[in-house]
């Protein structure tokens, strides 16, 4: 559920009702079903009305997907792109030479389906590994895009889906120069999540106008604080990208560190991304509950995001949790092996407002209310570790029965 309003540190925006990638001046998506999967939407698309300037980040997988190069390829061009054309069911990755000659032809044959030259589109793919994508299948929704019976957001979010449970979708707007600038997004993910990046697929559209610059120095830096941020089980994908296209319809001065509202923009669009995130980790394959991990104290950043990732990526952690177990015994094991320098000494462990350890050693507290706590949807682990600056937070999910079966039947 997202808040109706949330104020940022250097301005204010608010969150549209029923808002969505497409709700930003100019942009239109939609969705069908081309076949790849049995009856779920499978294709889905956005489209800028102009060129809008685009930013990425990919995942660090080595075996990086054919669509993944094919669309990297495409930005470096201008650093722009109009329109994304995505596919779930099948990721086209490990597909050698053969997948990398589909993933041209998939963009060549959208850009010419929707008017727009071929290094203006962008396209991904998510699914099952090691499998050709069905190009005749492609091409067949592809020559549909334009039908009217296809458009709107709602179908884009589903088209892009594997094992969800449920779409994925924001918009916010903001003031900047006098001018409203929206920010909206889409993304998919459930399983095989883990920080660097998940596997995941983010979509992320905005009609500000903003330096390509700018915009893919803020996209690295929010995606380092948001989507590498959860984990659901530990697995990198090969496909995970985030894509930022900004067309510039707001008609706004061009924005860039600085510009006098710079931080409202950037804070703007690190809330989209963290909503987003949060939404991945809260969908995990089987899961039953968001989990947030709260660090503060450490002697860096750097430093509270490993200890954090350590928590949240610790299956002990994440079974315990599940079973509204307070075994904070797991979670200061996560703290001590996250390779960085503390005082165990002063180290502090909350389960909410509940404390379990002050100054590293056993705080007196009531088994049932913990319990009671850990049965809510919503989970955080607060950890403090001494005096130091660092801050940080992370976001997953317990782990779960149901996470084993859709995994071990994940090709049948």
């Amino acid at each position: 559920m997202v808040d109706t309003n949330q104020e940022l540190k250097a301005g204010s925006f608010q969150t549209i009702q029923n808002g969505n990638i497409a709700s930003a001046k100019g942009y239109k998506a939609g969705g069908l079903h081309c076949g790849i999967r049995k009856k779920k939407l499978d294709l889905g698309w956005v489209y800028s009305d102009k060129p809008a300037v685009a930013a990425g980040v990919y995942t660090t997988n080595s075996f990086q997907a054919p669509p993944l190069k094919v669309t990297q390829e495409s930005i470096a061009k201008e650093s722009k792109i109009q329109a994304i054309l995505v596919n779930s069911g099948i990721a086209n990755a490990c597909t050698g030479e053969q997948g990398f000659t589909d993933a041209y032809d998939m963009r060549q044959a959208f850009a010419e389906s929707i008017g727009v030259e071929e290094h203006y589109a962008a396209v991904a793919s998510t699914g099952l590994i090691g499998e050709l994508l069905p190009m005749d299948k492609i091409h067949a929704g592809i020559s549909q895009l334009n039908d009217a019976t296809h458009a709107g957001a709602e179908k884009f979010e589903s088209a892009i889906l594997t094992t969800d449970t449920r779409e994925k979708g924001i918009a916010i707007s903001l003031t900047i120069d006098g001018k409203e600038v929206t920010i909206g997004g889409a993304a998919k993910g459930s399983g095989m999540i883990h920080p660097n990046m998940a596997t995941m697929l983010s979509f992320i559209t905005t009609d500000a106008e903003i330096e390509a610059e700018e915009l893919t120095k803020a996209l690295k830096s929010i995606t380092n604080k948001s989507f590498n941020m959860i984990t659901v089980d530990g697995d990198t994908s090969t496909n995970d990208m985030v894509l930022v296209l900004a067309n510039g319809l707001a008609g706004n001065h061009t924005l860039n560190g600085s510009h006098s509202e710079w931080d409202n923009f950037y804070q703007a669009l690190t809330y989209v991304c963290e909503y987003l995130a949060k939404e991945i980790a809260r969908d995990g394959e089987g899961a039953s509950k968001l989990v947030e991990v709260n660090v503060s104290g450490a002697s860096t950043e750097k430093a509270a995001q490993a200890i954090a990732k350590a928590i949240i990526s610790s299956n002990l952690v994440k079974t315990a949790i599940h079973g509204a177990d307070a075994n904070w015994g797991r979670i200061i094991t996560a703290i001590g092996y996250s390779g960085e320098e503390l005082n165990p000494n002063e180290v502090g462990i909350s389960l909410g407002d509940i404390p379990v350890v002050k100054k590293g050693v056993p705080y007196p507290f009531d088994e049932d209310e913990a319990k009671k706590y850990l049965l809510q949807d919503n989970i955080s682990i607060n950890a403090t570790l001494g005096d130091g600056d660092g801050v940080s937070k992370a976001w997953g999910c317990d782990l779960s029965y149901e996470y084993v079966r859709i995994n071990a039947s994940y090709r049948t």
